[in-house]
């Protein structure tokens, strides 16, 4: 097995390492055609660009047709398994430093020695001799989202390629991330198309965003071997924290507002009771037809309007989806809204989960004395980090108001809050676990809109993880006129899973609107 030998040359080694200085000295001008190894030594170009952050692609890596054609069926014929969370959709073989197939060996040597000795001499830190080596297949729908690479000791991330004819069309592009300010990241800015016998690296840290676009050809598989060099760890900045979301009490309308909105069902005592008693035992329940069909189709036309503005949000390493900005709503939906927010829908929500949403809803420190009703309960619980307690709560008919509510707000020593937004779903858009993600005891509400014939092979569902866990605890799928609540606790996180290409089936199928619209609120007792 044979290397570029243009690789191993004085002048390509002093080029990249001058690349790399640009990179590190900030304010520098971006690297014009002159950082191309190519125009110095042969058509075949080992290409450096410090922007948006420093990274490498050489075109022909290994010069023995052969080796790779042995190399891609050893690597053909290994174990792949399913590797699906927040992050990412692929399949992965197990750790290659380990493995005896001859052609393995040979490129495992190669970057274990001549190669990690020549990034080593570029970048001028001293790597470790070992590393991280696997091999991953992206497939129809696969994506690898938005991230850094950063963990402890690794300090160049490396891909080598073996794909088939490749075109940006379909996919699969290794996407490079601005960054802002505060490190985090923008929009892409750069991607590089894999290549057969391409291999790509960069240097991992604070803004080395980038991501793996979503493979958009069925039939194509994008096959690679990636790791990662280790080397002495180095200075982070503080990991940025983002202002928290406004929380607010709740507007005071009376019960009228219920029967406006709400499925009479939901309103008999004897249903409510029935909620509750499984919401306390699941922690999670899907009321559907919650709405009153004609609302529900004045909500789902008003969705379709033009003149509603929707706003990105990011950043791209914790979210992307449509934010509707209310000031932009018509009517129906700001009083929809309003609906989410009012008092008597605080009562309610209390009647359906024994929280603590209203002030004349029963607390867990209160005496059964006095009470009109009692209903022996306890908080909702969630996997096996649940929190239990024991209490009464009011079943109540329908919000009070006037002098009973005022006399209950005097007596109260919290007032519980919420927050909430419209949202739009559609291809390409996700949240995602992150590092400085607060967790808490809320109930969650989604309703969701224009969701029909939805299907989870697209993405878009909700699903609750444990802390430090990928397995999920329960998942939230679109349904149309479905109000789904969740009571998670503090060990419990959440995100809606990246909505894939297959998404797009359902445009074809409702030709007036692509994906679909949630109302996305929590409640905090």
């Amino acid at each position: 097995m044979k290397t570029n030998p243009d690789l191993m040359s004085t002048t390509a080694q002093y080029i990249l390492r001058v690349s790399y200085r640009r990179r590190r000295a900030r304010g520098e001008p971006e690297a014009g055609p002159g950082l191309t190894v190519s125009r110095l030594l042969s058509p075949e170009a080992v290409a450096v660009d410090p922007a948006p952050f420093c990274h490498c692609v050489i075109p022909r890596f290994i010069r023995s047709p052969g080796f790779l054609d042995g190399l891609h069926q050893e690597l053909a014929s290994l174990d792949f398994r399913e590797k699906s969370n927040d992050l990412y959709k692929f399949k992965q073989s197990d750790d290659l430093r380990k493995r005896k197939e001859p052609y393995i060996s040979a490129l495992r040597k190669v970057l274990f020695e001549e190669f990690r000795e020549w990034v080593s001499a570029v970048i001028q830190v001293e790597l470790e001799p070992t590393i991280d080596l696997s091999c991953a297949k992206y497939e129809y729908t696969d994506t690898l989202l938005c991230h850094d690479d950063e963990l402890e000791g690794r300090r160049i991330a490396f891909i080598l390629y073996l794909v088939p004819p490749w075109e940006k069309s379909d996919g699969g592009t290794l996407d490079l991330y601005s960054t802002d300010g505060h490190f985090q990241p923008q929009e892409v800015v750069k991607s590089l198309v894999p290549s057969w016998n391409s291999l790509a690296f960069f240097e991992v840290s604070p803004v080395s965003f980038h991501q793996v676009s979503e493979v958009l050809t069925e039939g194509k598989c994008r096959l690679s071997i990636s790791g990662w060099f280790h080397g002495p760890s180095v200075a982070r900045p503080p990991r940025y924290i983002e202002s928290l979301l406004p929380r607010s009490p709740h507007i005071p309308f009376d019960h009228e507002i219920l029967y406006e909105w709400i499925n009479p069902v939901y309103l008999d005592m004897d249903s409510q009771a029935q909620i509750q008693e499984e919401f306390e035992e699941r922690s999670e329940i899907l009321l559907k037809n919650f709405l009153k069909g004609e609302k529900l189709q004045l909500v789902c036309e008003a969705l379709q309007k033009e003149d509603i503005r929707w706003s990105s949000q990011g950043p791209p390493n914790k979210r992307y989806y449509h934010k509707a900005e209310e000031g932009s709503l018509p009517d129906i939906l700001r009083k929809c809204l309003e609906f989410l927010r009012s008092e008597a829908l605080f009562l309610l929500l209390s009647n359906f989960t024994g929280l603590k949403l209203h002030f004349l809803a029963s607390s867990e420190d209160e005496t059964e004395e006095g009470k009109a009703t009692n209903s022996a309960g306890h908080k909702p619980k969630q996997g096996e980090t649940s929190q239990e307690a024991n209490g009464g709560v009011d079943q109540v008919d329908q919000p009070a108001t006037g002098p009973q509510i005022e006399g209950a707000r005097k007596n109260s020593s919290s007032v519980p809050l919420c927050m909430g937004e419209l949202r739009h779903w559609t291809n390409g858009h996700y949240t995602l676990v992150h590092d400085t993600q607060m967790t808490e005891f809320a109930l969650d509400l989604l309703f969701f809109c224009g969701c029909e014939d939805w299907d989870a092979e697209y993405g878009g569902f909700t699903s609750y993880i444990a802390k430090g866990e990928d397995e999920e605890l329960l998942t939230v799928i679109p349904e149309n006129n479905c109000l789904a609540l969740v009571y998670r606790d503090t060990e419990t996180l959440k995100f809606v899973k990246y909505i894939n290409h297959r998404s797009l089936e359902h445009v074809k199928n409702h030709q007036s609107r692509a994906g679909f619209w949630d109302f996305s609120f929590v409640y905090y007792e």
